[in-house]
């Protein structure tokens, strides 16, 4: 068996997200939320039997890039621009988890959680509004209960040759799935 290897996604789509217009980055962070939505829907169409905990995590990342888009408003005149590198960066996402099985997909998208969830943390840290800082830890929370309904499906239901060897075991890099 291939052994995993978690990327920094925050790396692996950065020169994307650079492309965005100043200030537009969160709006382009939501459309990243919605194509993992998109990633959860057909992992749920994969695994019907885990239907409910995918569909619901579908759910929680389209519910992340609501509250982003009603966070930061967008000037129309943008959306084109924000919206140009998002094909690549689909592309990009849907590349890194290509090699894996679903199981490990869904360790992979585990870690991408948490991720996303210190992105929404350290995007929060430096926004001046309190009330869009509230938006934002609520985005990390939603992003690590997804993360959580990952892990214990994960322990629950994967074969065991792809469950995580130590506590922990999703914290990135390479990962024996052997």
């Amino acid at each position: 068996m291939r052994d995993l290897v978690i990327p920094d996604f925050g790396t692996l789509l950065g020169e994307f997200i650079g492309q965005v217009p100043s200030g537009t980055m969160p709006r382009f962070l939501a459309l990243l939320e919605r194509t993992a939505a998109d990633r959860y829907r057909s992992w749920a169409a994969a695994l019907p039997e885990h239907a409910d905990v995918l569909l619901q995590c579908a759910a929680d990342e389209d519910e992340i890039a609501n509250r982003i888009e009603a966070a930061f408003s967008l000037d129309p005149l943008l959306r084109e621009q924000l919206e140009a590198p998002l094909p690549a960066a689909k592309q990009t996402y849907y590349e890194a988890f290509s090699p894996y099985d679903v199981w490990d997909q869904l360790r992979m998208q585990a870690n991408a959680e948490r991720q996303g969830a210190r992105a929404w943390r350290n995007i929060a840290a430096r926004h001046p509004d309190p009330s869009v800082v509230e938006v934002l830890h609520g985005c990390s929370a939603l992003e690590e209960s997804s993360a959580a309904a990952l892990d214990a499906l994960i322990d629950r239901h994967a074969p065991i040759s792809c469950r995580p060897r130590t506590p922990g075991g999703d914290g990135g890099g390479a990962i024996s799935g052997s």
